[in-house]
């Protein structure tokens, strides 16, 4: 029996004219590991939470949803809570507790289970999850990744049957998201864990996965077995193009035919070495030529929260040009969000200079830097939403609708709340380009957003580029610095360690890179893209037993 059913569902939020969900059916079998995907705003995170009971937005619901044969509004509550677990995009938003060993224990004590339980249940779970080491520890002082480890470890510990995940990776950097998904690999394999997750990092979800749920304007464009969903939306660029990178290279030469499809590094490993000469290795690359003129500029800049804390940031001095796109990439606390923060003159180091566009940071005053200078898109970005509806936010900023470079008119009506995290994103950067701005600084741009969107993103932030602003991004999406920076660097540790273009960054890093980089690595040498290796496939031409 299917563990999990889903009947016929629909859904409308309040005063909606267009419908969220419309007619979704599907089964899920115990030990499954499903990947919902879809562009944003095509439903994904609506139909997660009307999975879960407790998280059901308020809105018209139509068809049902069964867990083991029984409605979910219908099944009892210790059920409802314990059977079916969720984890969250940002941690922050379901950690209630200040200790690691409380938020372990809390979802438990609030079942109501004896001591004796829980403790043998928090033991256990801390030592599978390789917790021990911070067990006594205020949540506060953990890295982004461990809070999301924790944050599962919670969820895991009141022994669930299906695990629901909302794009649980889109806040780590490359190599916590990496660790987080081998983990729940783990999960799946070894305790026969029903997995669902909305997740835009396919990369390394789609080899896990089993079964595909494709989402499109609230409607189930396909569900199957992961060749078949493939193969079904094959055809549908604005859905390809966020698939692995084996998978999309191997589309772009028609397949020869061959099944199953390559979707891990290895398997598009093979595909190349068993298709194409490596006769020529290198792409062309001319010389990199900024401009002479500096938009931002740190030397020797340290900065730290209290006095008695170590230094965010440490002696840390580098250049971005006018019109430049610079990428900053790092892991979870290396200090990525407070340089943003510096630059935008919201905290003062104690040490060094800040410069914009050659004047001293501290010699703009009376907001002027905000003026037609410099504009800050934060990570949280529900932090800049003040007003009820979307055309409010976008009035307010004075952002002209019609001038804006993506469409947000069926959005315009509805609260900032209430978008999906992607829409969110699009609008909030909207209110950041309404100012006009010479520099513009954003913090994970594409979190939440699909592969079609983010590459509408880029096309955005190209053109204004090319218009003259200077764009400096903090991204953990190193696709996205791929095919979008002029330069790209790696914050570690409060200073920027190695900096480049991003054929040089990419090619040189192995943690930090593509999965076309570490695919054709020995192959070809300076592949970061899959533009870039099917070039290097193209110039190279067919084996010759490939012909035969």
């Amino acid at each position: 029996m299917e563990i999990l059913s889903v009947e016929n569902l629909g859904f409308s939020y309040p005063e909606c004219n267009k419908k969220a969900l419309e007619g979704v059916s599907f089964g899920v079998e115990k030990g499954d590991f499903v990947t919902v995907c879809g562009r944003t705003g095509s439903g994904k995170t609506t139909l997660l939470k009307l999975l879960k009971r407790q998280l059901a937005p308020k809105g018209d619901i139509s068809g049902v949803v069964k867990y083991k044969g029984t409605p979910l509004f219908e099944l009892d509550e210790l059920d409802s809570v314990s059977k079916i677990g969720f984890v969250m995009q940002n941690p922050e938003h379901q950690i209630v507790t200040d200790k690691v060993w409380h938020e372990l224990a809390f979802g438990l004590e609030n079942l109501g289970l004896p001591n004796e339980i829980i403790q043998g249940r928090v033991a256990e779970t801390a030592s599978f999850f390789g917790i021990e080491e911070w067990f006594e520890k205020e949540v506060s002082t953990l890295s982004g990744g461990q809070k999301q480890l924790l944050n599962l470890a919670s969820v895991m510990a009141m022994q669930p049957e299906i695990l629901i995940l909302d794009e649980p990776t889109s806040r780590l950097d490359p190599i916590a998201a990496s660790e987080f998904l081998s983990t729940l690999s783990k999960l799946n394999r070894e305790l026969m864990l029903t997995v669902i997750i909305v997740e835009h990092r396919l990369e390394e979800v789609i080899p896990l996965s089993n079964r595909l749920l494709v989402l499109d304007e609230g409607k189930m464009l396909a569900f199957g077995g992961t060749g078949y969903t493939l193969e079904k939306i094959s055809k549908i660029p604005s859905l390809t193009e966020g698939m692995p990178a084996a998978f999309r290279l191997f589309s772009r030469f028609g397949g020869f035919g061959a099944t199953p499809f390559p979707l891990t590094v290895r398997e598009g490993r093979k595909f190349i070495e068993n298709n194409f000469e490596n006769k020529i290795k290198n792409l062309p690359e001319g010389e990199y030529k900024q401009n002479i003129s500096v938009a931002l500029e740190f030397s020797k800049v340290f900065f730290r929260y209290i006095r008695q804390s170590p230094d965010v940031l440490y002696n840390l001095d580098f250049k971005v040009y006018e019109g430049e796109i610079f990428c900053i990439l790092g892991g979870n606390g290396s200090g990525k969000t407070t340089l943003l923060s510096a630059a935008a003159g919201l905290f003062r180091p104690y040490s060094g200079d800040i410069k914009i566009f050659g004047k001293n940071i501290k010699e703009y005053k009376n907001q002027s830097l905000y003026k037609n200078c410099l504009s800050l898109l934060p990570q949280d970005v529900q932090t800049v939403f003040l007003k009820n509806t979307v055309k409010e936010e976008l009035a307010d900023a004075k952002a002209e609708t019609e001038k804006l470079p993506f469409d947000l008119s069926n959005l315009l009506d509805k609260h900032p709340y209430d978008l999906s995290g992607g829409e969110q994103q699009l609008v909030a950067l909207a209110k950041a380009l309404a100012g006009k701005p010479r520099l513009l600084l954003l913090d994970e741009p594409t979190q939440g957003l699909d592969a079609h969107t983010k590459k509408g993103i880029g096309k955005i932030i190209r053109e204004l580029s090319d218009s003259g602003v200077t764009v400096l991004i903090v991204s953990h999406d190193v696709e996205f610095a791929a095919s979008l920076a002029h330069r790209c660097g790696l914050l570690f540790r409060g200073t920027i360690t190695s900096v480049g273009t991003p054929r040089e960054f990419f090619s040189r890093n192995s943690f930090y890179t593509t999965a076309i980089s570490r695919m054709t690595r020995g192959i070809f040498e300076n592949a970061v893209t899959v533009k870039d290796a099917e070039a290097l496939c193209r110039l190279n031409g067919r084996v010759k037993s490939a012909d035969g």
